[in-house]
C-alpha cells in the first residue's frame, strides 16, 4: 500500500497538535513535518522546539525534512526532539556520507532530498546509507506549488537505482488526487500531501480520496 505523509506545513498552526492528531486518526501513515531556514529556502517553519511539543499528540513516525543549510549542526537536536526520520538535502551538504552516518548514529533512519533540478546520480555512492529518498516534484519553499512533470522520469530513475534495497521512495510537491497515479506508477512508495489533505474539515475523507484515486 502507498504511504501518505500529510505535511503539517498546510495545517493550522494555532491548533498544531490536534491537527497531527486529527491526520494520525483518518488514516496518515507518517508525520510529515517541513523544516525551513529562511536561508536555503525563502520561508521559515518548524524548529526542534515545536516538534517536542506536538510529539505526544501521535505515535505515527515523525518524517523530519530539513530544508536548511547546513544541517549537519542540527541534526541531534531534531533527534532528541522526537524525530524518526530525518532527511537531509543533498544541495545542502557537502559532507553528505558523513551526515547520513551521523543520523544512523543516533538511532535515527536516514533520507536524502534532491530539487527538481538535482539530478539523481549524486545518490550513487551513498545508497547504502539511505532508509529513504525524497524527490521534489515542486521548488523547495512554499506549499500549493503545481507538480513539476519532468520529476516522474527521476523518480523512474531512482526507482531503478533503487533496486531490490530496502529504500522508501518518496515523492513531495503537487501530489493530489490527480497526480498520485502517476507518481505510484513511476515508482513512488510514498507521497507527501499537504494542502490536498488540509484543504477540507474531514481529514479522512482527503485522504481517502488520494487512496479511492490509485487504481
Amino acid at each position: 500500500m502507498v504511504k501518505i505523509a500529510p505535511s503539517i506545513l498546510s495545517a493550522d498552526f494555532a491548533r498544531l497538535g490536534e491537527e497531527v492528531r486529527a491526520v494520525d486518526e483518518a488514516g496518515a501513515d507518517y508525520i510529515h513535518i517541513d523544516v525551513m531556514d529562511g536561508h536555503f529556502v525563502p520561508n521559515l517553519t518548524f524548529g526542534p522546539p515545536i516538534i517536542k511539543c506536538i510529539r505526544s499528540w501521535t505515535e505515527l513516525p515523525f518524517d523530519v525534512h530539513l530544508m536548511i543549510d547546513p544541517a549537519q549542526p542540527f541534526l541531534e537536536d531534531y533527534a532528541k526532539a522526537g524525530a524518526d526520520l530525518i532527511t537531509v538535502h543533498a544541495e545542502a551538504d557537502v559532507h553528505l556520507d558523513r551526515s547520513l552516518q551521523f543520523i544512523k548514529s543516533l538511532d535515527k533512519k536516514a533520507g536524502v532530498a534532491l530539487n527538481p533540478g538535482t539530478s539523481a546520480n549524486v545518490l550513487e555512492y551513498v545508497m547504502d546509507r539511505l532508509d529513504l529518498i525524497l524527490i521534489m516534484s515542486v521548488n523547495p519553499g512554499f506549499g500549493g506549488q503545481s507538480f513539476i512533470p519532468a520529476s516522474l522520469d527521476k523518480i523512474r530513475k531512482v526507482r531503478s537505482m533503487i533496486g531490490s534495497r530496502d529504500i522508501e521512495l518518496m515523492v513531495d510537491g503537487g501530489v493530489n488526487a490527480k497526480t498520485i497515479q502517476s507518481v505510484v506508477d513511476a515508482g513512488a512508495s510514498a507521497v507527501v500531501a499537504g494542502s490536498a489533505v488540509f484543504c477540507g474539515d474531514d481529514y479522512r475523507a482527503t485522504i481517502g480520496e488520494l487512496r479511492g484515486a490509485l487504481k
